[in-house]
């Protein structure tokens, strides 16, 4: 856990260190194309984060806990899923308060970088303990690809306020957010459990 929490560190710093250009960036409303890049380079923080903590979240954790090798797996990657989505939101906030977003367009911002990090991290692991490194990156490309598309096709469809600010549309959401998300999180719960139950066979 330690060395876990160690290696998160660096991608929180660089982050951090990468947000206060973004205060010299000046933007005039829509702000699509901006948005999208600041969520894809979001997202591959996350993948990145992800692929460096996923070796790491093995079964040599909580080990006078008592607990059987799958219980060990399932703790120790919940646990890399928890990290990697605490980054990526501590970086969501500090950059998007540097871009100036409106309160609203910062809140959905915050809300995709940290759907997209759970999902991504619990895919890489999986992925990871199921095939290995290459299916690992893969898999946390792809799966975040089609994240930020989803939100994307959103934005795209329906819009900003006229100074930025996040529309809220329901029914949009339900047709090009909501299914994706549902989708991405069944395959990444998917993975995760597969690849915890590959390693919970070898480790026993």
């Amino acid at each position: 856990m330690e060395r876990a929490v160690v290696a998160a560190v660096p991608f929180l710093i660089v982050g951090l260190v990468l947000s206060v250009p973004l205060l010299l960036v000046r933007w005039t409303p829509p702000p699509t194309t901006l948005v999208i890049i600041h969520l894809s380079a979001l997202t591959a923080l996350g993948v990145a984060a992800a692929l460096r903590l996923a070796p790491l979240a093995g079964d040599d954790w909580f080990l006078g806990r008592g607990w059987s090798t799958g219980w060990r797996l399932i703790a120790s990657g919940v646990f890399v899923i928890v990290l990697v989505t605490g980054v990526v939101a501590l970086v969501t906030l500090a950059s998007s308060a540097a871009l100036r977003y409106p309160p609203s367009m910062q809140f959905l911002q915050l809300l995709s970088a940290v759907d997209i990090a759970w999902v991504v991290t619990a895919v890489v692991v999986g992925a990871w303990r199921g095939w290995g490194r290459t299916a690992a990156v893969v898999g946390g490309i792809v799966i975040g690809i089609l994240c930020v598309v989803a939100i994307w096709r959103y934005l795209d469809l329906v819009g900003f306020g006229p100074n930025g600010e996040w529309i809220v549309d329901g029914l949009a959401l339900w047709r090009n957010v909501i299914p994706a998300d549902t989708m991405a999180a069944v395959v990444a719960i998917g993975l995760f459990t597969y690849g915890t139950w590959q390693g919970s066979r070898s480790g026993d």
